[in-house]
Order: structure tokens, then C-alpha cells, then sequence
């Protein structure tokens, strides 16, 4: 009998702003780590926010502590306008041209393809991502595969782009496709375009959105590519079912709702089917797993606090224009503290995320090191 060592992966889910927490249990991992140590993945997998995350890793891999400290940098230097166009004339124009297009019922003006200029982002994932670099890592196998998911706008279908230096088989299920790709700034963008607030982004000739718009089986893309330990970093708390009627939401919640949903739901469901198999894999008799299934442990790692009420308390610090729209859109007060969690692209809240991220992992130490596979070092 031959020893197998796991094939670990991480998959980081978007979140916006809010993927800032996924930095701060990365920066503790890595902290565990002897120095200038590899991540102990194999497989990075990302979609929106969260494959930002994994490009950035992915490029400076070899060095886990480097690589989170690089991420923890651009994450706790954040602000507004490093992500989107924020200046009183962006958001003027922003909101009168949707104002128009919905008054007008689309005669004066279309509806904007959507509400914030995302150029800012391009420019800063220009200058901070070496993809040479990131190739050079996955050649060397640390790690060996980085999967990067978009929606392809026009069929719907969600598409994971994977650069791999394995064997690769794509794959070709219902309303979803793994295909082989050479990543690069179009991949990370159409994967966080998220819908109504920033454009949908051609690649290869196709127009591609968010990630998590169709991503109903997120932990796929590192199954398909061999994992046997799934570590998943999410960017939402547990949330408990009210116990009274809400009162009538506006549109701001109803958006901050959206995403929410957007991000999280495929995730906890696709969990919960992965549970399903691992179970009925226990209970089958021997010989050849069922229908080619095989076992593949999890681990999720949530925020303990909401982002949302964080949010809320730094309200003050994104730029006055942009708070100005989002009243108009109904987010204020705390009615609007979940939408806001989701754009607060500014240090004093990502800072306060990637310490509670810190805090979190710490708090479960044993536990993460124990499902990784790694030993007390720091």
C-alpha cells in the first residue's frame, strides 16, 4: 500500500470588501509556517474578490509568509478609488444617467452597463500581479493549479479557467465548464464584475461577469482538479433566522441582500451535497466507490462577527460622494450596513477584517493546523 499525501486546496469565495478576511486567516497560516516556506496548497481556487486573492498567491507562492504579507499590504492601503471612479462628477453622472434611463423608461438614455467605473481596479491589478511569476509557480508546482471562475454572460454557463502544470481535463457539465486557460488581468476582472455595479469584461472574445452569478457548485473546480482536503475561507458569519417579520426593505438592502446571496448560498449548499457523498461513501459496501465518487474532507472558516455592523461604525470614511449616492439608493443607517460592507474598499475597515481574520484563526489553531497537515512553528 503506497502513502498518498492530500492534495489540499483553498477556495476563497468573493466578498468585495469583504474578502479582506480571507487575508487575515491566510496571514496567520502562514505565520505557523517555518520561514520562507511554500503554501501548503496544491490548488487555489477563486472566484470574484476571492480569485484576486489567489492570483496574488499564486505569484508569490513559494513563500507563504511573503506572499500573505504582500496581500495583507494592498488590502490594509485600500481605499475607494483604487477599486472604482468615486469623484463627485463619477457619481453625479452615475446617478443621473440611471435616474434618466429609469424615468425615461430607457428612451433618453440605456441603462448604464453599470453604476461604478471599475478602471481603477485594472490599473492596480496591472502593477501588483506578476503573471510571469505566477506561471513560473505553477510550473515548479507550488501550487500546481490555480482556477479562476466567471459567468459567461451570454449562455449562462459558469466558467472555471485553470492554468495547471498537471494532466488537464476539462470539463463540460450542466451549465458549468472547466477549460484550460493562460490567466491573466481579463480573467480576475470578468470574475469580479459583480452584477449592476461594475461592467461584464470580454475574454476571449466572449462578454464573462462575477463568478458567483452561476457558481451553484462551488467547491467543484477543486474536485475536478484532484483534491482530496477542501480548506474554505468564507466572507460571511452564520446567520440566524430572525425571529420577527422585517420591515419593508428599500433598495439599498435589497441589493446588500443580493450579494449576500450571491457570494454564500452555492457555497453552504454545495457543502452540504459534499456531506451527503462523504456519508453515503462510509456507508457503501466495499469495493469501488458508486458512480466514481470518492471522499474529499472540508473544512469552512467563517467571520465571527458581521462585517456589516463594521461597517457601519467606519461609514464616515468612504468618500462623501459615493455616501451621497448610496442615500439615494436607501443605504443609511444601518439599513444600509450590509450593501456597504460589500464597497468599503478603505483601510480602516479591510484593516479591522484582516485582524479579526487573524483572530479567528488563531482561535482555531489546532484544528486548521491539524487538517493542513502542519506543525507548530510560530
Amino acid at each position: 500500500m503506497t502513502n498518498h499525501t492530500p492534495r489540499i486546496a483553498l477556495v476563497l469565495p468573493g466578498g468585495g470588501a469583504r474578502s479582506a478576511y480571507q487575508v487575515g486567516v491566510l496571514r496567520a497560516i502562514a505565520g505557523w509556517l517555518p520561514p520562507a516556506a511554500p503554501l501548503p496548497f496544491s490548488i487555489l481556487c477563486g472566484t470574484s474578490a476571492g480569485a484576486i486573492n489567489a492570483a496574488v498567491l499564486a505569484a508569490r507562492a513559494g513563500d507563504a509568509r511573503a506572499a500573505t504579507t504582500e496581500l495583507a499590504r494592498v488590502w490594509g492601503d485600500f481605499h475607494v478609488p483604487q477599486v472604482f471612479r468615486a469623484g463627485t462628477l463619477d457619481m453625479l453622472r452615475s446617478g443621473l444617467h440611471l435616474m434618466l434611463a429609469l424615468v425615461s423608461g430607457g428612451w433618453l438614455l440605456p441603462l448604464p452597463r453599470a453604476l461604478f467605473d471599475a478602471s481603477p481596479l485594472r490599473e492596480l491589478l496591472t502593477k501588483s500581479i506578476d503573471f510571469a511569476r505566477l506561471r513560473e509557480t505553477i510550473a515548479r508546482g507550488m501550487p500546481d493549479s490555480i482556477a479562476v471562475t466567471a459567468t459567461n454572460v451570454a449562455t449562462g454557463d459558469s466558467v472555471s479557467f485553470v492554468e495547471t502544470s498537471r494532466p488537464f481535463a476539462g470539463w463540460d457539465r450542466a451549465a458549468r465548464q472547466g477549460i484550460a486557460a493562460r490567466l491573466d488581468v481579463a480573467h480576475l476582472m470578468a470574475s469580479s464584475a459583480i452584477p449592476l455595479l461594475f461592467p461584464s469584461v470580454v475574454v476571449a472574445g466572449a462578454l464573462y461577469g462575477d463568478g458567483a452569478m452561476r457558481q451553484s457548485t462551488p467547491l467543484a473546480p477543486a474536485i475536478h482538479l484532484g483534491a482530496d482536503r477542501i480548506l474554505v475561507i468564507g466572507a460571511r458569519p452564520h446567520l440566524r433566522r430572525p425571529t420577527t417579520a422585517p420591515p419593508e426593505s428599500n433598495m439599498a438592502e435589497q441589493f446588500g441582500f443580493m450579494l449576500d446571496t450571491l457570494f454564500m448560498e452555492g457555497l453552504q449548499s454545495d457543502l452540504e451535497r459534499l456531506e451527503r457523498v462523504n456519508t453515503l461513501l462510509a456507508h457503501a459496501r466495499p469495493g469501488p466507490p458508486p458512480l466514481g465518487l470518492r471522499h474529499v474532507e472540508t473544512m469552512l472558516v467563517l467571520p465571527q462577527r458581521d462585517p456589516s455592523a463594521i461597517a457601519l461604525a467606519h461609514r464616515q470614511a468612504i468618500p462623501a460622494s459615493l455616501r451621497a449616492l448610496l442615500r439615494v439608493l436607501g443605504a443609511s443607517g444601518e439599513r444600509g450596513g450590509r450593501l456597504l460592507s460589500f464597497l468599503m474598499f478603505e483601510s480602516v475597515y479591510t484593516r479591522e477584517l484582516i485582524r479579526m481574520g487573524e483572530r479567528d484563526a488563531h482561535a482555531r489553531r489546532a484544528e486548521i493546523c491539524a487538517f493542513l497537515g502542519i506543525g507548530p512553528h510560530g
